[in-house]
């Protein structure tokens, strides 16, 4: 047959999720600090939302409202129970435009209430000239890190170096990452720039001797060796040990070490106790802040003889339709054109805070639901850590196992025994020989307990520790507790022998 191109039909089906359902999924998966990162962003878009105050709704009486003429303002923190949500049931309506006035007209007289009494029982904080003075003095104080490449090249600046040296010494200090170490050798960059493999070496020994100590290593005896030179402890056993015997070191082979250099393998622990306190990595104390700040979506707090789960709803924005735009629509000058601008816009933004409102109504009843099966990790801790797949919540909450997963992706929930990952709860695991089922945390958190109360001169080997954990019950295999000792950054038996 030949080659070329041709048209061709053919019937499939395929799934194919709305604008409008992505955004729900969305807001659902994000976490509550980028949360209203999104919400920012559709704030930008839709004119006609707006964010109100923390407990500006609650001044609000909500009692004998129809709920389609509150559906505009609902705070999305504090879901009514009997709203429910179906994104399939937004639909294009062709209602006359005098009954979409008439519905504003309602909106406006109601808001005008609350508005009233919100600006009669709030007075918004004066800041004084002072105040605003000390502010921006902080702000003005503020001062941005310095990188490890930057405070080097200030030393070879204040170094007093020839005109060559200093550029060499430059491109040394170019060609140092993060770590504090060299990342090429100076034969390579000898070699890149046509200059003698003595002038680098003569710039890197200079480069060595900037602060931090360390720095311009080749590795990581080279490293440690520059930092014992530094104090001037180049005749001490850790010095023998890291300039001939680093191998030996890495391993814990201090017999063979001992052996080596005729000392005793007390000592040579000892030494190398004193090694394990130098600094592997001198670029560590310049790389940028990466901390994380975590803000607990679900809290849990014991309430007489109940737990009761409450959300963060500080966090979460309150947004409601903007009275302006209610009291345009209702102007008999507006255009055609200018009204279903704004209807569609208002459309979009009761989608918006009816998905805010389901994704706070579903994380709640998951929450209410892990914490319902996880009573005794509530009440006693991590070794009581129950198995719990996602899909067992999905069918009590009545959702698909996705949702849940969504819901709990990036989420944390604060108990009294700490801040957990939801995602936490959720753990195979094994059923010991009474028949109770155990979370492979808990078995993982019996392993490090294990190894921690051994004697360290006769370490347990990964068969004592599962005849151990078979004598309270637990069998599993020799292979996963080396699995979790991994996963626990534990090392074999034998390298954590103290000889």
């Amino acid at each position: 047959m030949a080659q070329g191109l041709y048209l061709s039909q053919k019937m499939s089906q395929t799934v194919v999720l709305s604008p409008q359902l992505q955004q729900s999924l969305a807001l659902l998966q994000a976490p509550i600090l980028e949360l209203r990162a999104q919400v920012e962003a559709e704030l930008e878009q839709n004119p006609v939302l707006e964010e109100s105050l923390n407990g500006e709704l609650e001044s609000v009486s909500k009692e004998g409202k129809d709920k389609d003429e509150l559906a505009e303002q609902i705070d999305p923190a504090e879901p009514p129970a009997d709203v429910t949500f179906d994104p399939a049931t937004e639909k294009e309506t062709s209602e006359p435009v005098d009954d979409f006035q008439a519905e504003f007209e309602k909106l406006t007289q109601l808001d005008q209430e609350w508005r009233d009494h919100f600006s009669q029982t709030n007075v918004p904080n004066r800041v004084s000239q002072e105040d605003e003075e000390r502010r921006q003095f902080r702000f003005d104080s503020l001062v941005v890190g310095q990188s490890l490449q930057e405070m080097l090249l200030e030393q070879v600046r204040d170094a007093n170096l020839s005109a060559e040296l200093m550029s060499l010494a430059e491109m040394i200090v170019g060609n140092i990452d993060e770590r504090g170490w060299l990342a090429s050798s100076i034969e390579e960059l000898a070699a890149a720039t046509g200059e003698q493999v003595e002038k680098f070496a003569s710039a890197l020994k200079v480069v060595q001797s900037f602060q931090p100590p360390g720095v311009g290593a080749r590795d990581l005896g080279d490293c440690l060796r520059l930092q014992l030179e530094r104090v001037g402890r180049e005749g001490t056993l850790e010095y023998k040990i890291v300039t001939g015997h680093m191998e030996a070191l890495g391993r814990r082979r201090f017999p063979e070490i001992a052996r080596a250099l005729g000392q005793d393998v007390v000592d040579v622990q000892e030494a190398a106790d004193r090694i394990g306190h130098l600094e592997p990595h001198p670029g560590r104390a310049f790389l940028p802040d990466n901390d994380q700040y975590i803000v607990p979506e679900v809290h849990v707090q014991k309430t007489g003889e109940d737990w009761v789960v409450s959300l963060n709803n500080e966090q979460v924005p309150h947004l409601r339709i903007s009275n302006h735009y209610k009291d345009l629509m209702a102007r008999a000058e507006t255009t055609p054109d200018v009204r279903e601008y704004i209807r569609e816009k208002i459309r979009a933004g009761k989608f918006l805070i009816k998905s805010l409102n389901q994704r706070q109504q579903t994380i709640h009843n998951i929450a209410t639901e892990i914490v319902k099966r996880q009573h005794e990790f509530m009440e006693q801790g991590r070794s009581h850590l129950k198995p719990l797949t996602m899909n067992q919540v999905a069918e009590v909450v009545g959702v698909h196992e996705t949702t849940v997963s969504r819901a709990v992706s990036g989420k944390y929930m604060e108990t009294p025994h700490g801040v957990f990952e939801m995602k936490h709860f959720f753990t195979s695991g094994f059923t010991a020989a009474d028949g109770q089922a155990v979370a492979n945390t808990s078995i993982k958190d019996m392993v490090a307990e294990i190894i921690k109360e051994e004697d360290q001169f006769a370490p347990l080997s990964d068969d004592a520790i599962v005849k151990l954990l078979g004598s309270k019950g637990i069998t599993i295999a020799r292979r996963t507790v080396a699995k979790y000792r991994g996963e626990l950054n534990i090392l074999p038996s034998n390298l954590r022998r103290v000889y």
